[in-house]
């Protein structure tokens, strides 16, 4: 389990923008990586999951797959703070011993209750990211998403930079993700790529009901 704490900053026009000219004051960055990441999130007809503030996805990178929980946590101002539960997989079905040792347990060890989840919504998006150094040994990831997200009936944009801080202190973060803001097209977004996900989910779900 880790605490992730990350800033969330959305891009407020259609431009894309170019990373590599960001005005990064008073941090060495790394080398400037793409990958494409798709993420299946999974949770049971009657949304059982969400309910308990917890999410569960699949990820791939291209050549690895990820099992992820989260909870809800909480967010103010964009910033995003939450427990993680990530473990490597050598393929593209669950760990569940190692879903038993998160808050997923009750739900894994019901076995009529694990057999109705499925697949709710997808994201899909190129990620271009870079790692920043300050030299009070703080560490933040900056990435750069641009991709969408969907369900079997609609779909919704992804353009969003978060701030993951990787070691050191919240202020250096924070400090960073207002400086973008005034410098860029960019604000701070309390709205996590999974709840833009359950959003459209929801939706769908009311209609089918209606």
């Amino acid at each position: 389990m880790a605490l992730e704490q990350e800033i969330k900053l959305v891009v407020t026009g259609e431009q894309p923008l170019d990373i590599s000219a960001l005005p990064l004051v008073g941090f060495q960055r790394s080398e400037l990586k793409t990958t494409r990441l798709v993420s299946t999130y999974f949770d049971t007809p009657d949304f059982d999951l969400i309910k308990q503030g917890l999410g569960l996805r699949l990820r791939f990178d291209g050549e690895n797959w990820l099992q992820t929980v989260k909870d809800t946590g909480q967010v103010a101002d964009g910033l995003h703070q939450r427990q993680e539960w990530e473990h490597p997989l050598s393929g593209q079905s669950f760990d569940l011993a190692v879903l038993r040792q998160t808050p997923l347990q009750s739900i894994v060890d019901d076995e009529q209750l694990w057999a109705t989840l499925s697949p709710i919504f997808t994201t899909e998006f190129n990620r271009q990211h870079c790692l920043l150094e300050t030299e009070q040994h703080t560490t933040i990831e900056l990435a750069y998403d641009r991709g969408r997200v969907y369900t079997a009936t609609s779909e919704a944009p992804i353009h969003e930079v978060e701030l993951e801080l990787k070691s050191g202190q919240l202020d250096y973060l924070k400090k960073l993700a207002q400086d973008l803001c005034l410098t860029e097209p960019l604000k701070a977004s309390n709205q996590s790529k999974a709840k833009q996900g359950y959003e459209l989910a929801l939706k769908a779900s009311s209609s089918d009901l209606s």
